[in-house]
């Protein structure tokens, strides 16, 4: 059984739909769902979903996390929407195992402030003819691990930031668990 834990920031819209589907599975379990933001909706998602949560600070994302990954024999961390740098810390604790999902096609779009209606609007305004979603590796710079997976969609003519999001989220959807599960059952 591959332990899992999944760091995100905003509605959680991906981690309940990663805990879901994993929730079928013989050897993948979403034992914890940790937020920089106690007014996150993923708090409440995972709650209803019977997973354990917990909310860190700044000041005690750097050692103390990691600490309680190790201490619930965490095997991989995904991150779904969470908006923090992660420190080198995690990343040499957790060496390829910690997998992210950016809402467009690395490498464009992303970077620092590249983040879900920001990106969105940015590629509308420059009239982009596809988007999509990156899954990829997490290294020490926001959005350019090693990319594992993309998925495209094309913009219509009339396309708006909005509509754009919602396409983006089907793509996020269909492929983000079946992706993270092949790559932990390499």
């Amino acid at each position: 059984m591959k332990r899992i834990a999944i760091l995100a920031s905003g509605s959680g819209s991906n981690a309940e739909n990663i805990i879901k589907t994993f929730a079928a599975e013989q050897d993948l379990d979403v034992i914890l769902v940790l937020s920089n933001n106690p007014e996150a909706g993923v708090i409440k998602r995972a709650h209803k979903l019977n997973v354990p949560t917990l909310v860190f600070s700044r000041r005690n994302f750097e050692k103390e996390v990691v600490e309680i990954l190790q201490e619930r024999k965490v095997d991989w961390v995904i991150l779904a929407g969470f908006l923090w740098l992660v420190p080198p810390t995690l990343i040499q604790a957790y060496p390829n195992r910690i997998i992210n999902i950016h809402p467009a096609l690395l490498p464009n779009y992303g970077g620092k402030g590249m983040w879900g209606h920001h990106v969105h609007e940015a590629v509308v305004a420059n009239k982009e003819s596809h988007s999509g979603i990156t899954i990829h590796y997490v290294n020490e710079k926001y959005d350019e691990g090693e990319i594992i997976f993309q998925a495209k969609c094309a913009l219509e003519e009339k396309e708006t930031p909005e509509s754009l999001a919602a396409k983006v989220h089907e793509l996020e959807y269909e492929h983000f668990p079946r992706v993270i599960a092949e790559e932990i059952r390499k």
